[in-house]
């Protein structure tokens, strides 16, 4: 099936995050004691594809301090998307409004086979994730965040009406943060959904997130079943956000 694009998509930023397994002492911190040789290797095999090369602010961070905390980012040209990002333990991919499903694929795929190739020694996966931010401006002074909650994404909140029957405190939310959690068979994980009351380009905003994440023995063989893995956890996000947005916010957004 091809993927549905949309015109006016309310994505903040998509995430491919791939964490692995830091060497540990019962006295010390992680640490990842082939990462500054990875990072020369993985430099050399990006660099033509994603030429604009940053020391982030986090790579003056001593080792010891540094295990899944991003230091280096390449982007495919000077402060544009989508990039690569590393650190101790950790690898990610990120793109925004350049988003497109089939490339981000690609790029996934292509980032994976560098890691493999690029990593000194045995490389051990901790967790995959692939994580999708996306927002939406609500004015908050008109509707109150749990009556778009129901009305635009069909998820149902509410309180008890007697908590505010005395007058003395708006039923209105004035935050908001709502996190839950479900177990998936295919592939085999943890899918989440978050939504928050938030301000996406200094407008109030709803936020949701709508991620899947494998770890451990959920984890599928790799690098060989990665594609796989990538292709399911897609499958289960981007049939949710449009489950969720169907009526007027796809109409919004087409």
């Amino acid at each position: 099936m091809e993927p549905r694009t949309l015109n006016n998509k309310p994505l903040v930023e998509a995430i491919l995050e791939v964490k692995w397994q830091l060497a540990t002492e019962a006295s010390a911190p992680p640490i990842d004691p082939n990462y500054r040789l990875f990072f020369g290797r993985f430099y050399d095999r990006v660099r033509n594809e994603y030429p604009a090369y940053e020391a982030l602010e986090a790579a003056t961070i001593p080792d010891v301090m540094a295990a899944s905390v991003a230091q280096y980012r390449f982007r495919i040209k000077e402060k544009g998307w989508p990039l690569i990002q590393i650190g101790p333990g950790m690898l990610t991919l990120n793109d925004t409004d350049s988003y497109e499903w089939p490339d981000f694929e690609k790029r996934a795929h292509w980032a994976l086979e560098k890691l493999f190739e690029s990593y000194p020694g045995r490389l051990q996966i901790e967790s995959l994730l692939l994580r999708y931010i996306d927002a939406v401006q609500v004015d908050f002074s008109k509707e109150d965040v749990t009556s778009f909650l129901r009305d635009k994404l069909k998820i149902v909140l509410s309180y008890p009406e007697s908590l505010f029957q005395r007058g003395y405190v708006n039923q209105a939310p004035i935050a908001l943060v709502l996190q839950s959690a479900f177990q998936s068979t295919i592939p085999k994980g943890k899918v989440q959904l978050k939504f928050a009351k938030g301000k996406v380009r200094e407008k109030e905003a709803l936020v949701w997130e709508t991620s899947i994440s494998s770890r451990g023995r959920d984890l599928p063989p790799l690098p060989h079943d990665f594609p796989s893995w990538l292709s399911a956890a897609h499958a289960i996000t981007d049939d949710w956000f449009f489950k969720l947005i169907e009526g007027e916010l796809l109409h919004r957004f087409e």
